[in-house]
């Protein structure tokens, strides 16, 4: 398991087995319509997403780890130079983490996949010849 090959996966959309086909239906997390919806399968090498019921229940640990490290980030830029009250600070904070949800929701499923679903060189190659 390459973290080079997770974050590919991740930021680029694309399914962690084959780095071919789109995990979400649409490129744009901000699209209202079909922003959050998601291939059943990998166009390009079958991967099924959601292997079982319940299956991105420990995705919300990979949300809940991103927001946390966005709010670690902002805090310590304040530590470091904002030096803003306690109430101004969190209204702060809370701006990228709204803003920002819709992306982390689309990175936690993806990376929640990547950690049961290596990279395979074979899969990506399945199809080209």
């Amino acid at each position: 398991m390459s973290i080079i090959n997770i974050l590919y996966a991740t930021v680029a959309n694309k399914c962690p087995r084959c780095h071919k086909g789109q995990v979400f239906v649409n490129n744009n997390p901000y699209n209202i319509k079909n922003g959050v919806k998601m291939n059943e399968r990998c166009p390009h090498c079958g991967l099924k997403y959601e292997r079982e019921v319940g299956y991105f229940y420990g995705a919300m640990y990979m949300s809940y780890t991103l927001q946390v490290g966005v709010f670690v980030i902002m805090f310590a830029l304040n530590t470091l130079w904002w030096h803003l009250s306690n109430r101004l600070l969190i209204s702060i904070i809370l701006i990228p983490v709204f803003v920002l949800f819709p992306v982390t929701f689309r990175w936690s499923r993806i990376l929640w996949i990547s950690f049961f679903t290596p990279y395979d060189k074979s899969f990506a190659k399945e199809s080209e010849q």
